[in-house]
């Protein structure tokens, strides 16, 4: 029977509930488990060690290599992104890490990542830390900066902080042979599946959207089953495993992120709208902003323009960079009474956060300038309070924080 995605948020992962006689999935803390005969755990042991799932092996043995809860979670995630498998991480961090793990071969220790991308990522593959290049483009220049050690294309839509979307298809086109992995975090498999554009790999930081209450910390990579054994291949030797609590919450969060994104995004809309017409404002960034868009993947690519915006708050002296935008968005921050002024995304209240100063803080200086990341750039993750509260509450502080910065300081 073919379902609709709303139905598989709600049913993926929990097939088996009837024949159990529960309603809830149940969580498996255990950390290791008996077993028959010593062939057998040898054998179970020796698969998973292969990269097999708990199903093929036969049988779990340590939670470090299969618990039960954590692979309900992957069945449903892989279920709702179109995936033949889901793998997944104690972090997004660990997810992106594996990934590239997964991907680098002796033969192959390149990487191109196209920039504007997420700080930590920028800086991971920057630091040399993973033993590889990285070779730094746009979304135009893909197909020369792949070289024959090329192992992975990189790439991050919609792009944070500044919303820009990058066409995934022409991505993959133009890798070529090269297989592709998307940071589809902000787009959640409710709005984007990169997998149906020709993408080999989808990592969602599913601390963000997927749990959607902020109290779970994890990361999740999607593809085929040759890719989801490797990457569990990388998760055993690393310990980078997810908690069964964490994805016992990540399971429960799937089954409303269709409504979640949905009324974010509708109201991120509405936002978006009112803030291009403030005088105190710059730049707005949102797919639904005319221009910002261009290509109209929206639409295509995706199936609505997102939950998250960013804006440009500006100085007393009408500039989006400099010390006075950074003393306006300062300001701003600090006069929020609904929102929340805090890192991370995705939850189910409205979390307001300076790119510059933190999220894209690790990033080199040239990355942030090549990004459009100003001093006075703030981006919001919507949550589920009324549009017209959290306008209120953004107007007022972006007037606020205008009139802090326009103040004389005293010497």
């Amino acid at each position: 029977m073919a379902l609709h995605p709303d139905s598989r948020a709600v049913h993926a992962g929990r097939d088996d509930l009837r024949r159990l006689g529960v309603h809830a999935p149940p969580i498996d803390l255990s950390t290791t488990y008996p077993f028959e005969s010593l062939d057998d755990a040898v054998g179970s042991l020796d698969a998973m060690m292969a990269g097999a799932g708990p199903t093929e092996a036969g049988g779990a043995i340590y939670s470090r290599l299969h618990n039960p809860t954590v692979a309900r979670f992957e069945e449903g995630l892989a279920a709702l992104e179109g995936a033949e498998a889901s793998v997944s991480f104690a972090s997004g961090m660990a997810a992106i890490t594996a990934a590239v793990l997964a991907a680098r071969t002796e033969e192959k220790q390149h990487v191109v990542g196209v920039r504007p991308i997420y700080g930590t990522t920028d800086r991971l593959l920057t630091s040399g830390l993973l033993g590889l290049e990285t070779t730094w483009t746009d979304e135009a220049g893909v197909a020369a900066a792949v070289r024959p050690d090329t192992c992975l294309v990189m790439i991050e839509t919609p792009v944070n902080p500044t919303l820009d979307l990058v066409d995934v298809a022409g991505v993959v086109a133009a890798a070529g042979d090269v297989p592709v992995f998307v940071d589809a975090t902000f787009g959640t498999p409710v709005l984007q599946r990169p997998i149906e554009q020709g993408a080999a790999l989808v990592m969602h930081s599913a601390t963000k959207f997927l749990g959607g209450h902020g109290d779970v910390l994890a990361g999740v990579v999607s593809g085929s089953e040759g890719w989801a054994a490797r990457l569990r291949q990388v998760r055993i030797l690393t310990g980078a495993v997810l908690h069964p609590l964490a994805a016992y919450l990540l399971h429960r969060g799937l089954a409303t992120l269709p409504l979640r994104v949905r009324r974010s995004e509708e109201t991120a809309t509405a936002l978006a709208a009112h803030l291009v017409g403030h005088d105190g404002v710059g730049a707005v960034y949102h797919p639904s902003v005319e221009g910002r868009d261009p290509r109209g993947l929206v639409g295509a690519q995706m199936s609505g323009p997102g939950p998250m915006l960013s804006f440009e708050v500006l100085g007393p002296d009408g500039a989006p960079d400099g010390p006075g935008a950074f003393a306006a968005a300062d300001g701003l921050l600090q006069s929020l009474r609904l929102a929340t002024p805090a890192v991370s995304l995705g939850s189910t209240d409205t979390l307001v956060q300076h790119p510059a100063g933190l999220t894209q803080r690790v990033s080199t200086g040239e990355a942030r300038t090549k990004g459009g990341i100003t001093a006075g750039l703030v981006r919001v993750s919507v949550g589920l309070e009324d549009a017209g509260d959290l306008w209120d509450d953004l107007r007022r502080a972006i007037e606020a924080g205008r009139a802090a910065a326009a103040e004389p300081t005293s010497d």
